[in-house]
């Protein structure tokens, strides 16, 4: 709403070009279109504690929370979760739906490149609370500063997607193809035989795939095909990610 652009989501550059080619002919929509951006996620690689107080005086009541967090790197693919381990009432039930909301507010931007942040778990396992100035809207508040704190002390990386890319070529042109899919950062899995065609399985890294459908035509004169569809998540390396920061800053 704030660019007034609308964004639209794909499995990759192919997908994205006949969704706005559809756009144009079907619905009579002209479109300027940017250019394609990778849709990253950060995460976390440590455990770390974070003890965060929210306190604001002001004239009348005042705005009052307190909350004791655990920020753990879960396996990839698990998403996000939150544990309640409180007991003994230092920070009420009622105030639970406030921390979580803050939480994950905070966590649809990471402190890496704003991504979303996923494959973490957090437990809120103590905190205080005042009779007066406690509030849900003072715990959302608590939550929301308390990731800001904790995710850089908890080893912040960068997630790629990963996709699963399978070339059917003719044998000839087998050499080039997974030479060019070892350039862009990609690994070869398999080779099998598909009547007089073969067929190369690889996982290759998304951000390495923009280009690729006319580098293919023109590697196999145009007799080579592939299909390409999201695997999962994987850290980038760390002088990739070095690359990336820098090109989402400039």
């Amino acid at each position: 709403e704030e660019s007034g652009q609308t964004i639209i989501k794909g499995m990759g550059e192919l997908h994205l070009e006949i969704l706005v080619d559809r756009m144009r002919r079907e619905f009579k929509v002209e479109a300027d279109v940017g250019a394609p951006q990778v849709a990253y996620r950060e995460t976390i690689s440590k455990t770390h504690d974070v003890d965060y107080t929210h306190k604001k005086q002001s004239g009348g009541s005042g705005q009052f929370a307190r909350v004791k967090l655990t920020f753990e790197p879960l396996e990839p693919g698990s998403g996000y979760v939150f544990e309640n381990k409180v007991v003994g009432g230092s920070v009420p039930k009622e105030y639970i739906p406030g921390v979580t909301k803050g939480l994950q507010s905070s966590l649809e931007s990471g402190v890496i490149a704003g991504f979303p942040v996923i494959d973490l778990k957090i437990t809120l396992y103590d905190g205080a609370h005042h009779d007066v100035d406690s509030s849900s809207l003072a715990f959302e508040i608590a939550g929301r500063a308390a990731v800001r704190e904790g995710l850089p002390q908890s080893g912040p990386k960068l997630l790629e997607p990963v996709m699963k890319v399978e070339v059917v070529t003719p044998e000839d042109y087998m050499g080039d193809i997974i030479g060019d899919l070892n350039s862009r950062r990609g690994q070869v899995g398999g080779m099998d035989q598909r009547g007089n065609a073969r067929v190369i399985s690889a996982m290759v890294p998304l951000a390495n795939m923009f280009g690729y459908v006319n580098t293919l035509r023109s590697m196999s004169q145009g007799r080579a095909q592939f299909t390409m569809h999201y695997n999962h998540y994987e850290q980038v390396p760390n002088n990739v990610s070095d690359e990336i920061r820098a090109k989402l800053a400039g």
